[in-house]
């Protein structure tokens, strides 16, 4: 079971250094590109240029669109995330493992906080994404 997106798990976390595109910008990472997507187009170019911290303090304070789903968001940046061969060879190389986003900050949408309780829908959509990968190899 993995419980911590930190160590050499660390490259499973959002905060991890990876390109993605999403709807024509280029984000460092899928933490901005997913704090990009709670507003309209227009406001989302200086995501790419923050840190993945900053990017989650700066998407704290934004108006959410209504139309937002998260879960859409998440989904379709996981994806993108393991279109990366590097990052897709690790995630199968987790095999059956559970992986759960255990954190220390009272996520119980994303993870679990304490272990045991949360609906941990990051874990569940990497596992998801694990198992595309496997049954297309």
């Amino acid at each position: 079971m993995i419980t911590e997106f930190s160590g050499q798990y660390r490259w499973l976390s959002n905060f991890w250094p990876v390109l993605v595109t999403f709807e024509g910008i280029v984000y460092p990472s899928t933490e901005n590109a997913y704090q990009a997507s709670k507003t309209y187009s227009e406001y989302r170019e200086p995501y790419k240029y923050y840190t993945p911290g900053r990017a989650k303090r700066e998407g704290a304070k934004v108006a959410i669109r209504p139309d937002w789903d998260k879960l859409a968001v998440m989904t379709e940046l996981q994806d993108l995330k393991y279109d990366d061969p590097w990052l897709q060879n690790l995630l199968v190389l987790t095999g059956d493992q559970h992986i759960i986003e255990g954190n220390t900050w009272g996520d119980t949408f994303w993870g679990e906080c304490p272990l045991g309780t949360g609906d941990n829908n990051l874990g569940k959509i990497i596992m998801a994404k694990r198992e595309k990968i496997r049954n297309s190899i």
